[in-house]
């Protein structure tokens, strides 16, 4: 569903908008779809700027950024400032002449400076309804609180934490059983969809920028490690939600026997706990694995132990048959 955006000019949009100088700006997986519209649609991107490499994955070996590989692997011009607050950084941009800069999960807050050196402005691809879920998180954030569903925004950056006007909107539903993964790689294609049919319109004046309504913002702040942590003393529904938003990043974890459990797929069934165990005790029901919660049961359906590869829950409990009764988290 689209938001509706006031029509400034009703005229033809101007057949030279493909024309435009694009300095593209992001990082992640999430931002990768974006730069391929724009190269699909004929943008000229004058530069592509990312995050410095660092380090990623089990052996921590220093990698570039999806963004990084996408655009060498198209000839683009990439810059990796590890911060868009020096002079001569802020000069380097201002020479390649942007009419519009697009950004999409960069990583970094952009300057005043930077804000106001294309004649478009800043146009940044957001993985929410805005103003809800403003910030690092927007989509863990979504499943977590129980959205049913959430979507992307097109907006016009400015001073403050995502709260530029709004240029257009679409909302998509979200599934019981997706993840965070999952999800930010529909809305990943569902943002790029839009950015290039807000784009031209945006260029050629035809839009007028709605603001925000503050009373509804949310916030997601960038997620730590430790968000992960699994509270057995919430009720089931919320810990299931809760698997689902940290995966695949930081992921959803426990301790057991003093090591580290993670959590990694988890389910809810139409059944209630019996007897007084306290929360976080291992319950098993037939071949089902359970958690009690502060209400209701958790049913494992895959962890993995610090160390170990990751299994099917009954299978763990088939290898660590002391694990029925004791109580995780402890």
């Amino acid at each position: 569903m689209a938001l509706p955006f006031a029509v400034k000019c009703a005229g033809a949009i101007d057949e030279n908008w493909d024309m435009a100088r694009v300095i593209f700006m992001g990082t992640p997986e999430f931002a990768v779809p974006s730069l391929a519209a724009l190269l699909a649609a004929n943008y000229e991107v004058v530069a592509v700027v990312t995050q410095p490499d660092a380090p990623a994955g089990r052996g921590q070996h220093v990698r570039p950024s999806p963004v990084k590989q996408f655009a060498q692997q198209h000839g683009l011009n990439v810059l990796q400032p590890a911060s868009l607050k020096p002079p001569e950084v802020v000069a380097q941009l201002r020479a390649l002449a942007p009419d519009v800069i697009v950004v999409a999960a960069f990583g970094q807050i952009l300057r005043q400076e930077v804000l106001d050196l294309p004649q478009h402005g800043c146009v940044n691809v957001h993985a929410s309804l805005l103003p809800r879920w403003r910030g690092a998180s927007p989509v863990s954030a979504a499943i977590a609180a129980g959205d049913a569903h959430t979507g992307v925004t097109i907006m016009l950056m400015e001073a403050g934490l995502d709260a530029g006007p709004i240029l257009a909107q679409r909302e998509t539903p979200i599934a019981p059983d997706e993840t965070a993964g999952a999800l930010s790689a529909r809305l990943a294609e569902l943002g790029a969809a839009l950015l290039v049919e807000t784009l031209p319109r945006w260029l050629a004046g035809a839009l007028t920028p709605q603001r925000q309504d503050e009373s509804q913002v949310t916030f997601a702040p960038r997620l730590k490690k430790e968000a992960g942590r699994m509270d057995w003393s919430r009720p089931a529904e919320v810990l299931e939600r809760h698997v689902r938003a940290m995966t695949p990043w930081p992921g959803a974890y426990t301790t057991w026997q003093g090591q580290q459990l993670k959590v990694l797929r988890a389910a809810l069934d139409d059944v209630q706990p019996d007897g007084e165990q306290p929360a976080g005790t291992v319950i098993v029901r037939g071949e089902r694995v359970y958690v009690r919660c502060g209400s209701g049961l958790l049913r494992l359906i895959s962890v993995q132990l610090e160390g170990r590869r990751a299994t099917d829950a009954a299978a763990f409990l088939r290898g660590h048959p002391n694990f029925v009764n004791s109580v995780l988290g402890e």
